[in-house]
């Protein structure tokens, strides 16, 4: 029988998270408000909120600067062609780690999620080299290959979690009515893991659109995304802090805007099977 939660307990508990939830997003919110404020109120000691010296003229000349829309585009082909692609890759694999016996499950997700433990730096030297002569560097094709390598392990975890929810008996019986391999996974496994595969693709779009190592040191102009868009506004001049923040709010708005849109799906999806 569950415990009941008094009033006290409760209030502390929602009072807790909302610090907490308070505390991670303050950079964002602070990165937001310094976006509207002039060169001098932004690094103005100490710092100025109310008293600010509030302003546009940061959009207007970042928007001047840059263009923006090829960098925001490049950012969606990257981050959702990645995803895709993994998905093509991980679905098959996932379905065999999930109901194929004899596999040894355990010990290749554990491999594969090693893999996002070595630091990017271990591998920059060999990844640069195999992109300047392979004619990868500065492509969205090489940039979207190296990202959905790097997520893949994510993606299949994910996708083997939710698979081990549905029930080997529903696969059998579609093999049992002639259904092959490929109908198998395409017309029954994957329209029964749409919450699991929805909240994956959020999820793995989310990072991909995040990824500032690889996108930066793998791209030149032609193929940079919104995080090399962010890069281009350090000077050597200096740190001009209220159009780095002016450019960092119009990178990040998009992604915001799509997890805050989408954050009920990726509940849904994440905790997709926790409750029998």
């Amino acid at each position: 029988m569950a415990r009941a939660v008094t009033p006290r307990r409760k209030l502390l508990l929602t009072a807790s998270a909302w610090s907490v939830a308070l505390l991670i997003f303050f950079p964002v919110l602070w990165t937001v408000l310094t976006s509207f404020k002039t060169e001098v109120s932004a690094v103005a000691s100490p710092p100025q909120l109310f008293s600010a010296d509030w302003t546009l003229e940061n959009y207007a000349e970042v928007w001047q600067r840059s263009d923006y829309p090829r960098f925001f585009w490049n950012s969606v082909v990257l981050s959702v062609g990645s995803t895709l692609l993994g998905l093509v890759i991980a679905i098959p694999a996932a379905w065999s780690m999930a109901f194929v016996p004899g596999t040894r499950t355990r010990d290749l997700l554990m491999w594969m999620l090693s893999t996002k433990m070595m630091p990017a730096a271990a591998v920059l030297i060999p990844m640069y080299l195999i992109f300047q002569r392979t004619g990868l560097f500065d492509s969205r094709l090489g940039l979207v290959l190296a990202l959905m390598l790097m997520n893949l392990p994510v993606i299949v975890w994910m996708l083997y979690t939710y698979f081990k929810e549905i029930p080997a008996e529903i696969l059998e019986a579609a093999r049992m009515d002639g259904a092959n391999l490929w109908s198998e996974i395409l017309y029954v496994l994957t329209p029964m893991a749409v919450p699991g595969i929805a909240s994956t693709v959020l999820l793995n779009v989310i990072l991909a659109w995040n990824e500032a190592f690889w996108t930066i040191t793998l791209t030149t102009t032609k193929a940079a995304p919104l995080s090399a868009f962010i890069a281009s506004f350090s000077a050597p001049q200096g740190l001009f802090y209220a159009k780095l923040s002016a450019a960092s709010t119009m990178a990040i708005a998009p992604i915001l805007i799509l997890g805050w849109f989408s954050q009920k799906q990726l509940v849904r999806g994440l905790t997709f099977g926790a409750v029998k």
